[in-house]
């Protein structure tokens, strides 16, 4: 399927930031660190047929 980039504001900063989601997996759950403040941001997420269906970015503390 491929990867797609999601874009999204970090709960920490509030800055926009982007990221390659792996569409290959239909669901997700992982920690990344913001890019630009560095805060751990929990990722879940969905994917159905190659397009995102359900995203969330939170605060992971």
């Amino acid at each position: 399927m491929g990867e797609i980039e999601q874009f999204f504001y970090c709960p920490y900063c509030g800055e926009n930031i982007s990221m390659l989601i792996d569409l290959n997996y239909t669901n997700q759950l992982y920690t990344e660190d913001c890019e630009v403040c560095c805060r751990p941001i929990e990722i879940n997420f969905t994917a159905v047929d190659g397009a995102i269906e359900s995203w969330k970015a939170s605060r992971s503390d």
